[in-house]
């Protein structure tokens, strides 16, 4: 069996058993129901003032569908689906959505800017050229992305162009995809849920 496949495969894992853990975890987090970002970030672990603990802050915000500053388990449900199963596609205009900030629509370099420093500070500076010559600091990533999606160079990225942009370069994908994703949190989470209730059992 292929990488590809035994990936798909332990994706695949996360049906109507893993959904019920999910909700089972869910309630004894949040027994009301509302899931709050300071119990997003403790379901997975993350410590405030980390890079981390930003990152958490933009995926939470960008799930909050209707922007009532809580988490419904529909809404936790769709994150949880989207970075374990989601299409490159998908979790591309997912990525847009967590960069803009403002919600318009748009990226511009001060939108750009706060993302790329939080990723640059998770991935501790290490960002490749894509040469292996050397590292690119963070407002070089910056300019590099703008480079490589803005195709019309009007100094503001569209959904469009950066989801189209981002399937054409390698390097952006790379910069995107982070050693400490959360799908490896959640992974972590129900495992560490499963070993407890059957100690408890």
């Amino acid at each position: 069996m292929g990488q590809n496949q035994q990936i798909q495969s332990q994706e695949e894992e996360l049906e109507l058993e893993g959904i019920q853990d999910l909700y089972k975890s869910f309630i004894m987090e949040c027994p009301s129901g509302s899931l709050y970002l300071h119990e997003f970030k403790r379901m997975f672990g993350v410590q405030n003032g980390t890079p981390e603990s930003d990152y958490m802050d933009s995926i939470f915000r960008a799930f909050d569908m209707n922007h009532d500053n809580t988490m419904d388990f529909l809404e936790y449900v769709a994150a949880i689906n989207l970075i374990l199963r989601g299409k490159l596609e998908d979790k591309l205009r997912w990525s847009f959505k967590v960069f803009d900030g403002d919600d318009n629509g748009r990226l511009d370099r001060s939108e750009l800017r706060k993302i790329v420093k939080i990723i640059y500070k998770i991935k501790k500076g290490s960002v490749s050229d894509g040469s292996g010559l050397g590292n690119l600091t963070s407002e070089e990533v910056c300019e590099r992305i703008f480079r490589e999606v803005d195709v019309n160079s009007d100094g503001e990225i569209t959904l469009e162009e950066f989801v189209e942009g981002a399937q054409r370069s390698p390097w952006l994908q790379s910069f995107l995809r982070l050693d400490i994703n959360p799908s490896a949190w959640v992974q972590q989470y129900m495992c560490d849920r499963k070993l407890m209730s059957s100690k408890d059992s």
